[in-house]
């Protein structure tokens, strides 16, 4: 049992020596698009649901 959780572990760290891992500019550059994806998602759901409520408002619900 030991034998197959050290040769587990062996592979394990060699397929880790095979990633390519994203360079720190990489990083900062996916981190900044997704935040900005983000928010421009939250703005666009945002004016849509302040034009439904609106139009909700004036044909449906009258004070």
């Amino acid at each position: 049992m030991f034998t197959k959780i050290k040769n587990f572990l062996q592979e394990a760290r060699q397929e880790f020596k095979r990633i390519n891992w994203p360079t720190r500019q990489e990083t900062i550059r996916y981190t900044v698009f997704v935040f900005g994806f983000s928010a421009a998602m939250a703005f666009f759901l945002g004016l849509l649901d302040f034009a439904f409520l609106y139009l909700l408002k004036k044909f449906f619900i009258k004070f």
